[in-house]
């Protein structure tokens, strides 16, 4: 399989079913971010973190791929002639996020209270955990401006918007585990 196809020489690209839209189109943007965001998810998963994080990483990672692929298709060419839908693969559902919200009540149980915002940063693994916390929340703008156009399955929406909570107290987790310092955000008095 050559990687290289010479098909989006003009700026367009072929969406799953081979639709052809500008390589700026909202769905490309959308699940663009979402492939940035899995990047900086295994440069996250490269640290040195524990096993239990690696582990739901890997698997977010996966899902995200899932993901990427429901915002990849056409949505008038979702479903084959024969009835059969385009993607033949497990979509997001319920128990994905059930996952996310599990796991950060196991990890939130484990952290002292927040009282207050917190300035991204603390070491290198933490900020590299804060900066995919905000790809993250790019992507889910991105996917909700493509659902006013063009309607998407809203596990999409819902899963990307529990994962920035997960990537947040994520964060919080790696700061306890690395003793890295959490800088508060306290407002200056005028």
């Amino acid at each position: 399989m050559k990687i290289y196809t010479k098909t989006g020489d003009t700026g367009t690209t072929a969406l799953f079913g081979g639709t052809r839209v500008p390589k700026h189109n909202i769905r490309i943007e959308s699940y663009g971010t979402v492939d940035e965001l899995n990047s900086y998810l295994g440069l996250v998963r490269t640290q040195e973190i524990d096993p239990r994080s690696k582990e739901i990483l890997t698997h977010i990672q996966d899902r995200l791929f899932t993901l990427g692929a429901i915002l990849a298709t056409d949505p008038a060419k979702a479903t084959l002639k024969s009835g059969k839908e385009r993607l033949n693969i497990p979509k997001i559902t319920e128990e994905n996020i059930t996952l996310l919200e599990n796991e950060m009540d196991r990890m939130n149980d484990a952290l002292p209270p927040m009282t207050h915002f917190i300035l991204p940063g603390g070491n290198t693994t933490v900020s590299y955990c804060h900066i995919a916390r905000t790809v993250c929340r790019r992507a889910e703008r991105r996917a909700t401006l493509l659902n006013e156009n063009e309607p998407i399955d809203e596990m999409v929406l819902k899963y990307l918007n529990r994962l920035s909570d997960y990537l947040f107290v994520l964060a919080r987790k790696l700061s306890k585990d690395t003793n890295a310092e959490e800088t508060q955000w306290i407002p200056k008095k005028l």
